[in-house]
């Protein structure tokens, strides 16, 4: 961890649980570690740039089996969606690098002294902690993605979607993109879930087309998720800007490197 992404050692439990448990338990993980003074604000706020990624459950089991009904696309966007989020965490090693080092001992300190040690006297007590937490972070992820839907269903009901699709066909045209896309980006863009559903469905010759902007909402994440992170870190003193600057790059370096992959290896294409 702290090679490649100057984070202590600790780092590395947000990481791999941000990569195999998917949104928002990245971010909910680098702020318990704020609150509890194990890493210090600016390591956290490395953290939220690169460890609040989607599953593979959701990327390999949904949205490649389910939605693209291909095994293999899902991996191929599984594996660039890690690798965009490891170029991520690399870049952002440098985010407020000057501030943190007369604090780095300080918070280590503070850490030994405060955090919560399991026992046998206690472990009821941390069972009940860990299960209100579990339920209120599936509770507040249920919340946002039923808001969102009904935002969506709300956008498309009044035309505003569709205006917004004809407001932009202009630029999908002159770019050679089918304007079916807009839709779905936009959608993406407010609720991940959605967004990746009407992409799937959307009948192209260029199925790398639909692959290259799911992987860009699969780093980006949406809207909705966003809020549920800012939820989460507003009880804490950690800044939402590196999560904002971090996911919007992961978006673009997933969708860039996809098209690379594809491109590379014959049997990732899927053009028809």
């Amino acid at each position: 961890m702290k090679p490649l992404f100057n984070i202590r050692g600790e780092g590395a439990f947000a990481f791999v649980m941000g990569i195999i448990s998917g949104y928002p338990i990245g971010a909910k993980i680098a702020s318990n570690f704020r609150q509890n003074n194990i890493c210090s604000k600016e390591e956290c706020e490395r953290l939220l740039s690169f460890t609040n990624n989607s599953g593979p459950l959701f990327i390999i089991g949904t949205v490649g089996i389910l939605m693209f009904k291909n095994t293999t696309i899902g991996i191929l966007l599984f594996i660039t969606h890690l690798l965009a989020c490891i170029t991520v965490g690399f870049i952002f090693r440098y985010w407020k690098k000057d501030k943190d080092t007369f604090l780095s001992n300080t918070n280590s300190t503070s850490f030994h002294a405060t955090r919560k040690s399991a026992s046998f006297s206690n472990l009821g007590e941390i069972l009940a902690d860990s299960i209100t937490s579990s339920i209120s972070t599936i509770l507040l992820i249920g919340g946002f993605v039923v808001i969102f839907s009904s935002i969506i269903s709300i956008l498309k009901a009044s035309g505003l979607l569709n205006s917004l699709t004809i407001l932009c066909s202009p630029v999908f045209q002159f770019l050679n993109i089918d304007t079916s896309f807009i839709s779905g980006i936009f959608t993406g863009i407010l609720e991940i879930t959605n967004g990746i559903s009407t992409i799937s469905t959307i009948s192209c010759k260029k199925l790398s087309l639909n692959i290259i902007f799911t992987a860009f909402l699969l780093g980006f994440g949406g809207i909705s998720i966003l809020l549920q992170v800012w939820s989460i870190t507003s009880k804490t003193d950690l800044s939402i800007k590196p999560y904002v600057y971090g996911k919007l790059l992961q978006g673009l370096l997933a969708s860039f490197y996809t098209y690379v992959f594809m491109n590379i290896f014959p049997f990732l294409n899927f053009d028809l």
